[in-house]
């Protein structure tokens, strides 16, 4: 059986990263760690990581997304590794449906799930109800509703440790954060692998609760920012695979 490493990167969101943490331990069965990297918290993240007994990377100062995931990458034993938001919450079945879709075949590199919130092919088009309605409808075993896709947003991102053996890790250029995922995606399509929605998984996302502490026009500005990073990279306009 793989094992799984499921990685959070955190800061200032206890509140969120006690609901998240809640979550796996109920809903993940399988032989699995959870890291959770911290970013200089301020709040009482520290106290509930050791509190649940995770492993914890504790970092002085905000390194950003990109650079807690790639942190807690270093310190995983899994066979699969999971990126995951703190303002998320696993529901039942989800990450049994996510594993059966990563290993359908030995190409596929990344899956993500369906949500409540996030950009692209990953969002829901039917009206949310609530997360144990929304997972007792969605999470029942169905290969039929995986398909295949050119980006997999970073809310929750599961993919092979040899593909990280194979591409490396999460581009810090794109710190703090946004379209370091979907650089990884196109890294990942690069070396011949495929990405797969898996339909039959639901995850909750509070959406963007991190970076609602930032000020708008800041955040704006950074998108703009990362987006140009990416087109300098690659020459292509990461618009294009939403």
């Amino acid at each position: 059986m793989q094992t799984i490493s499921i990685i959070i990167p955190n800061y200032n969101g206890a509140e969120w990263l006690a609901l998240c943490l809640e979550s796996i331990r109920q809903h993940v069965t399988m032989p699995h760690e959870v890291i959770v990297v911290d970013n200089g918290s301020t709040d009482s993240s520290l106290r509930l990581c050791l509190k649940h007994e995770v492993k914890l990377v504790s970092l002085p100062e905000n390194r950003g997304f990109p650079a807690a995931c790639n942190f807690g990458l270093r310190l995983s034993s899994g066979d699969a590794l999971m990126l995951l938001n703190n303002d998320t919450r696993l529901t039942a079945g989800a990450l049994d449906n996510l594993m059966r879709c990563l290993y359908s075949g030995g190409d596929v590199g990344i899956v993500g799930p369906m949500t409540n919130y996030a950009s692209g092919k990953q969002q829901l088009e039917e009206p949310f109800t609530s997360i144990a309605d929304m997972a007792a409808r969605m999470n029942r075993p169905d290969s039929g509703k995986w398909r295949q896709t050119e980006r997999i947003v970073g809310l929750c991102f599961l993919f092979k440790r040899e593909l990280m053996e194979r591409i490396g890790e999460l581009d810090e250029r794109f710190s703090p954060g946004h379209f370091e995922d979907d650089d990884y995606c196109y890294r990942a399509r690069q070396a011949g692998y495929r990405l797969l929605i898996a339909g039959d998984a639901f995850i909750y996302h509070e959406g963007s609760a991190s970076f609602r502490l930032e000020n708008e026009q800041k955040i704006k500005a950074l998108l703009a920012t990362n987006r140009q990073k990416f087109i300098d990279k690659w020459g292509v306009d990461p618009q294009s695979f939403i």
